[in-house]
């Protein structure tokens, strides 16, 4: 993915999200706000998907936030019933949504 595809935060900074598959409960809320952005795997658990479409099934596998789906993978991390949505700023790694937000 490019850098015109990454998400600014407030201080310009770009954004990624990942999920800890060992939380996720399986509704596949993520999915139906973000499908561009998560997806389920047969294991029934959700996961994040690089830009070119591939499921990263890898424990802690982060993928950038596109500024078009900001609002849906923000939407995401609220809903999600098992709180499991981590996104962080890049830079730092400091969690801007999620169970860990501060």
């Amino acid at each position: 993915m490019t850098a015109q595809h990454k998400v600014p935060t407030e201080g310009g900074e770009a954004l990624e999200v990942w999920i800890d598959q060992d939380l996720c409960t399986g509704d596949g809320i993520c999915a139906q706000y973000a499908p561009e952005v998560f997806e389920l795997d047969i294991d029934g658990l959700a996961y994040v998907k690089s830009g070119d479409d591939q499921l990263l099934q890898e424990p802690g596998a982060t993928t950038p936030v596109p500024l078009p789906l900001l609002r849906d993978v923000v939407d995401s991390a609220k809903e999600c019933p098992g709180d499991c949505i981590h996104v962080r700023r890049v830079s730092d790694r400091v969690e801007v949504y999620g169970p860990d937000a501060e």
